[in-house]
Parts: C-alpha cells; structure tokens; sequence
C-alpha cells in the first residue's frame, strides 16, 4: 500500500482481533510474533512498490526483514499473502460489523460505517492499487480474497438473521457490498458514495428509472 505516515493511514494495520490483543498486552512471545509478522510486511511492501511484485522473491523479503524464509512462511503462505498482510483483519471486521453492532443499529448499518470509517484499510493507498492492477497475480489474489470476504459476510447475516448463505439474495447482495471499495475509489466525497451504493443495495435501482435531473424538476 503506500509510504506510511501514521498507524491510522496505514493499510497494513491491523485491526479487530489483533488490536484487540494489543490492547490486553499479550505476552512476550505473542507480540514477538506480531512484530515480526508486521515487519515481514513492511519491508515486502517496500519492495513490491519500489521494484514490483514479481522482481522481489521471499528470500529478498527474509534478508530486508532479517529473518530465515522459514520464518517468512511460518506467518505466510505466499507472497501474495504478505502483500495483503491486513487480509485476515479486513474479515474480521466486516464480519464483526454484522455481529457485533451497536444496539438497534441494521446491518447495512454497520458495514456502511465501518466501509466510511476505514477507508485506507479496505480500499488500499492509491500507490498499492496501482500495484495490484499492473499484477496479475495480485489482481487475481485480491479477487479470491474479496469473494472469500462476502462468503464470510453472508455467514454472519446467516447466524443473526436466518436469512441462509447460499440464498441468491444473500449472495448478490454480500457479492456488491465488498465491491463498494473499489466502487468508491477516487470519489471526491467517499461517504456520499458509498451511501449511494447502499441505497442501492437496500432499495433497488433501474436504469428506467429517473434521472437526478428529472427528479429535481
């Protein structure tokens, strides 16, 4: 993703579950491991954007990082999985917005606010979106990631709504919610578009139907 500047613009924080961890100071062996997972990621991102994805190999990754690639592997399964270091939070948070809401808070809700308040973590910095669409591997291992996010949603609105998963309804709608991100990159007013998005989402939208200019005369 991009230079950092500070740990809330930075996209490869990590959030929900981790934090959380943080905050109850977890043991000496525990935030060992966190801190080698993020400098693992920090030094691969570096690379990545200062050479390309595919000119950097792990053993690269290892060096910069200090660390055996072993090591590298023990917190990674790949190296497209070290470019989406904030992959496992992202999830965890869209999931927990469906969960763990505020009380009398709907789900459209809640992930439209978690959508709006962490825009740099689920979008990405202009820099690491650029990255991944000149990538093929990143762009296919983003797509797989995403869809693995709305699977995750769609079992969340299972458990707290009984609406199934596999519901075609369930489905497109949870398949459109993790594309808002990408929907609303560049948009002057982020939040205005992705309200526009779940608009949409929960009330519908044909082509047929008035145009902005027509509704306003």
């Amino acid at each position: 993703m991009s230079v950092m500047t500070s740990d809330s613009e930075d996209p490869l924080a990590l959030p929900g579950p981790v934090a959380a961890t943080a905050a109850l100071e977890p043991g000496r062996r525990e935030r060992k491991k966190l801190a080698t997972r993020r400098s693992i990621a920090d030094h691969a991102l570096s690379l990545f954007l200062q050479r390309g994805f595919d000119a950097v190999t792990v053993a690269e990754i290892a060096e910069a990082a200090d660390v055996a690639v072993s090591t590298v592997f023990k917190h990674f399964p790949n190296k497209e999985a070290i470019a989406f270091a904030g992959d496992p939070a992202v999830e965890a948070e869209l999931v927990r917005a469906v969960t763990d809401r505020a009380a009398g808070a709907t789900i459209a809700r809640s992930l439209r606010d978690y959508l709006v308040t962490a825009p740099t973590l689920v979008a990405g910095s202009p820099e690491f979106v650029a990255l991944v669409r000149r990538t093929p591997a990143l762009t296919e291992y983003s797509d797989r990631m995403w869809s693995r996010h709305a699977r995750a949603v769609a079992a969340a609105i299972e458990t707290e709504t009984g609406w199934k998963a596999a519901d075609i309804r369930v489905r497109a709608w949870t398949r459109h919610l993790v594309q808002i991100p990408s929907l609303v990159r560049g948009e002057a007013d982020r939040a205005a578009a992705v309200d526009a998005v779940f608009d949409v989402l929960s009330h519908g939208w044909t082509p047929d139907g008035p145009t902005d200019r027509q509704t306003q005369r």
